[in-house]
């Protein structure tokens, strides 16, 4: 396929930098973080992405979603990149929604599909344990309890779960790897919430002794990693496009400081070392946008090879996005790491958006052993 949006996909683009720009610029974060928020989060604007159709992008139109795909879900994904605004999207609207989609039962759907896509409800997926993303390391456990499984152990690096109306757990069984879904108001589940370095936040998730019922099985026992593997591409997809949205934006600020800061009396964007350094720059962030596109399309088109080109997306756009705000930084001057500009922001949100899901490291160990190293 072309590697290029659509018109519909390109009126989508238009639509959510609108909103995001009038609605959640990086005004809206600093405000957040500055009040010192309890949820970190705005839910009415989490309400608002519902009725703009953006909550549920994924979420087939008979649960009250848009019934749209994953280079849509990108789509948005970029421009809240581009705002940095603080959202359930990634962790509620496409990794959450993704597991239920393809594995919850028609009850489950039924609870929290139309919930999630209307912005009224906020889930969270618990996978991550350590200081880095290591899903094949699960060592939280689920052990046949009366009709039910009794859950225990610690995640990290939840996103929003200290919002979460449910949580959805990724859990060790006897035969393999199970998910769950778990009320966080059930007895022995503890949640910290953790506000990150770039303002935005996740939650410590501890498990003690969590009775559930089967019920509470997404898909079936021990039957849960192709589950959660198809969330964790689309998530990582995702995050890719953030990052590409995040070092695009910074790379925005950059040209336009370049055009109005003046140094000995001439424009600094005038300086030919530094207009090398940003025709660089532009044509790594292209190539990176076309690599994330690349893994969008591949996701949706159901091809076999979509996570190595997810991996591929998400390696590329975390290089390119350092780069990019490293540059932003450097051409800025000490002036960039203060408070006062953006470009700062912009840097702690790439460091975070890169150890989401898989830094480059991960994602390049793991196309290396696709390829039998």
């Amino acid at each position: 396929m072309p590697l290029i949006l659509t018109d519909e996909q390109t009126m989508l683009k238009e639509a959510a930098d609108g909103f995001l720009n009038e609605h959640a610029p990086i005004a809206h974060l600093r405000k957040l973080r500055d009040d010192h928020d309890a949820d970190g989060v705005s839910r009415d604007l989490w309400r608002s992405f519902g009725e703009m159709g953006f909550a549920g992008v994924i979420i087939p139109e008979a649960h009250g979603g848009s019934g749209l795909g994953a280079v849509e879900a990108g789509v948005l994904a970029e421009a809240l990149g581009r705002t940095l605004t603080p959202s359930p999207f990634m962790g509620s609207g496409v990794l959450s929604a993704k597991v239920l989609i393809d594995g919850g039962s028609a009850a489950q759907q039924a609870a929290w599909l139309p919930r999630i896509a209307g912005g009224e409800a906020i889930l969270s997926l618990a996978v991550d344990e350590g200081a880095k993303h290591r899903p094949s390391a699960i060592a939280t456990s689920a052990e046949r309890s009366g009709n039910g499984f009794r859950l225990n152990g610690a995640k990290g690096f939840v996103l929003d779960g200290h919002i979460a109306d449910a949580l959805i757990v990724a859990a060790r069984t006897d035969g393999g790897l199970t998910l769950f879904l778990v009320d966080p108001k059930t007895a022995g589940v503890e949640i910290e919430r953790t506000v990150m370095v770039d303002a935005h936040n996740a939650a410590r998730v501890t498990l003690t002794d969590v009775q559930v019922d089967a019920d509470a099985v997404i898909g079936a026992v021990d039957a849960g990693e192709g589950l959660l593997e198809g969330a964790l591409n689309l998530g990582r997809a995702c995050a890719a496009a953030s990052l590409t949205g995040a070092g695009d934006q910074a790379f925005q600020l950059t040209l336009e400081y370049l055009r109005t800061r003046k140094q000995f009396g001439r424009l600094i964007g005038e300086f030919q070392a530094l207009q090398h350094r940003a025709a660089h720059l532009f044509t790594e962030i292209e190539l990176a946008r076309a690599a994330v596109l690349g893994a969008l399309q591949r996701l949706d088109a159901g091809r076999d090879d979509a996570g190595l080109a997810v991996s591929v997306a998400k390696a590329k756009a975390g290089r390119v996005a350092e780069l990019a705000v490293q540059e932003a930084v450097q051409m800025h001057g000490g002036v960039g790491m203060t408070d006062a500009f953006d470009v700062g922001l912009f840097m702690k949100r790439v460091r975070v958006l890169n150890e989401l899901l898989g830094d480059a490291g991960f994602h390049t160990e793991r196309l290396a052993r696709a390829q039998g190293y």
